[in-house]
């Protein structure tokens, strides 16, 4: 008999698992609890620590730069994240060494329109290298730093050749981003305030003492299994489709890697899921409990059907995300979307409801905007996808 699981079962585990309750004891402890922090804004992983936990800007800190717990790195989806340092070498090979090569492929069709008169892959290999070489010698640099020293990172490409929008660039950032989905170089801190995006760069080995790289020290398809089965504990049950989305993996791979955990089926309130074997028992409800996460946060963007924690029919999707499918600051209560939130000019938290919830949830959730408000300190956040509710709010 399938086992049936329905959504205020799932909304439970979701409130228990990614810490919506706060308390969360650190930032390695929250990015352990969803797998990976979205990290393509800066301040989106310092804000989805702060919803999880009363912890100041410094603790995160701490994690990147210092003890360097969690590392920035290009992860599923030729998505930015922070992950934790321990979870890295899976992510390399689960998705960031496939999405090198491809880059590399679409660099070198790019080349052609450089003219040089050479083997373009012997050349860019050699670019790589002599980039590879003059950041090791630095310790660390800032992009233009390395191209002083390697002068090929300054020749230029045409981007969409033909379209309105056509574009002559360096190769400077292309080069560096195949390094760093190689896992040869990684980001290191940022110039400025936990809001910049200037980051400099240094080898993995001088980052991380011992290892060379992060490619090649996982099993593609061993690592696979591993990321499906801490995502399916993270965000399962949950249908197949959910997965494949997050991964960015094609169908193959996905049926490789619940071959490899063999997850049993279950009843999403009608709909088809899976779940981990060890994990069908029903959590306890917990208590009801208000949040505030930030833009791209990793619990609205951990699944592609997000029907079942978007608040029903009261929901007005299109103004919680942009045209590109990136979600905005939400209100939760009970692990559910029910408002969205924003920063104004003046530091003033502001925030809307698009459904009743009761009082009680009415003073918890002005509770949590008071919290983020006093959190934020006058820092202006605003976030780097903007969506039709942040930008009335913020206004």
């Amino acid at each position: 008999m399938t086992t049936r699981i329905d959504t205020a079962q799932r909304r439970a585990r979701l409130v228990l698992r990614h810490h919506l309750a706060g308390g969360a004891a650190s930032p390695e402890a929250v990015a352990e609890s969803l797998v990976a922090l979205h990290a393509t804004d800066p301040a989106t992983v310092h804000l989805s620590v702060a919803a999880r936990s009363s912890l100041p800007v410094g603790e995160v800190e701490r994690a990147m730069y210092t003890d360097r717990t969690l590392l920035r790195m290009l992860g599923m989806r030729r998505t930015m994240f922070v992950v934790p340092t321990g979870l890295a070498g899976v992510v390399q090979a689960a998705c960031a060494d496939e999405i090198a090569k491809r880059q590399r492929k679409l660099l070198l069709q790019h080349l052609a329109t450089a003219d040089l008169e050479t083997g373009l892959d012997a050349w860019l290999a050699e670019v790589e290298e002599g980039a590879y070489a003059a950041l090791k010698a630095r310790g660390e640099a800032y992009a233009e730093q390395i191209a002083e020293d390697e002068p090929r990172l300054r020749t230029r490409i045409v981007m969409a050749q033909g379209k309105p929008y056509e574009a002559t660039v360096y190769i400077t950032n292309r080069v560096l981003f195949l390094l760093a989905a190689q896992g040869r170089i990684v980001r290191g801190r940022p110039t400025g305030s936990w809001l910049s995006t200037r980051y400099s760069w240094t080898t993995a080995e001088s980052w991380l003492p011992g290892a060379t790289a992060l490619s090649g020290s996982q099993d593609p398809a061993e690592a696979r299994a591993e990321l499906a089965r801490r995502w399916l504990y993270a965000f399962g049950p949950a249908p197949v489709a959910d997965l494949k989305w997050w991964t960015g993996w094609t169908a193959t791979q996905v049926k490789a890697a619940l071959t490899a955990i063999a997850p049993v089926e279950v009843d999403l309130d009608g709909k088809p899921g899976i779940a981990l074997s060890g994990d069908l028992e029903p959590v306890a409800p917990p208590e009801p409990v208000a949040a505030f996460l930030p833009a791209l946060d990793p619990t609205p963007m951990g699944w592609s059907e997000r029907s079942w924690f978007l608040g029903g029919s009261e929901a007005p999707v299109p103004e919680l995300f942009d045209r590109s499918g990136n979600i905005g600051p939400t209100v939760w209560w009970e692990g559910r979307v029910v408002g969205a939130w924003a920063q104004r000019s003046t530091g003033e938290v502001a925030y809307r409801t698009f459904t009743d919830a009761g009082s009680d949830a009415k003073a918890a959730i002005e509770a949590c905007a008071a919290r983020m408000e006093q959190w934020l300190s006058g820092v202006r956040v605003a976030p780097k996808f903007r969506t039709p509710a942040e930008k009335a709010l913020a206004s």
